[in-house]
């Protein structure tokens, strides 16, 4: 079982700020190896590891944009960072409606292997091409309110799954001009409130459910999470003016071809 939750916590960890579709990875193990599902809750904690790993990381921006969006609404002179803290806020909404709105949906017949395959491959393809295409102009600063709304669109779409939400809104940042760096950092900031707010939801539908909490493997899957989604932020945003994005399409391509292959056997 410890082993079961280690191995998982770091494919979540790491596959949660790559562009390369978290529940991609995280359905080869129980098809692969016929694992079973480690349930609710410890989906919960491993989300809130990343958000605490996102959130340590981005911690003087986290508190600086904070300021600025509190002075904002005290009436100060909007700033960078309050500008940025509302793009951040506009992002979110398209996300929570499709949420609210078809997430029955998506969890009932969208979660098959077939489809995470396709989008694996499809959005893949879509980030090179998006890429290829980039201008590299722009800072997560200069985003803009159209840009928020379209890149919350684009983590709308990452609903469906193995779309990837940092891959589909890094493609999306690409195709607004911003640089592979701020299209990163946008969303990486992006994720903090709906990570938030998608955790709290499936808390809040466990605890009302009256679910026995293993608190051990909540607490395993927070630490490892938390571990290896720093490590990934920190490599991440090290390495993506140097190699690109090239590597990671190349990885879901093959990802996806394995799936394909796997489902068809």
């Amino acid at each position: 079982m410890e082993v079961h939750v280690i191995l998982l916590a770091l494919i979540q960890g790491f596959t949660e700020f790559l562009p390369i579709s978290s529940s991609a990875h995280l359905i080869l193990p129980s098809v692969l190896l016929g694992w079973q599902d480690q349930g609710m809750a410890f989906d919960v904690a491993v989300h809130l590891g990343s958000l605490l790993a996102v959130l340590y990381y981005f911690r003087v921006e986290v508190v600086s944009l904070t300021h600025a969006w509190v002075g904002s609404l005290a009436g100060r002179t909007a700033t960078g960072e309050s500008r940025l803290a509302w793009c951040i806020i506009l992002a979110t909404i398209p996300a929570c409606v499709i949420g609210v709105l078809f997430g029955g949906f998506i969890s009932d017949f969208l979660r098959s292997g077939w489809v995470i395959a396709v989008t694996t491959i499809v959005f893949g393809l879509l980030l090179w091409w998006a890429d290829r295409r980039a201008q590299y102009l722009k800072s997560e600063y200069q985003t803009g309110w159209r840009g928020a709304f379209l890149l919350g669109c684009a983590q709308a779409i990452a609903l469906i799954p193995g779309t990837s939400r940092s891959g589909i809104t890094l493609t999306a940042g690409l195709m607004l001009g911003l640089t592979r760096s701020a299209a990163a950092r946008f969303s990486f900031l992006m994720s903090i409130p709906i990570i938030f707010l998608a955790g709290s939801h499936q808390a809040v539908g466990l605890l009302s459910e009256g679910a026995v909490i293993p608190w051990s493997v909540m607490g395993l899957g927070v630490l490892v999470s938390f571990i290896s989604a720093l490590a990934c932020i920190h490599l991440f945003l090290a390495l993506i003016n140097r190699i690109g994005v090239l590597p990671f399409v190349l990885y879901r391509l093959g990802l996806g071809a394995v799936l394909i292959w796997v489902m068809a056997g």
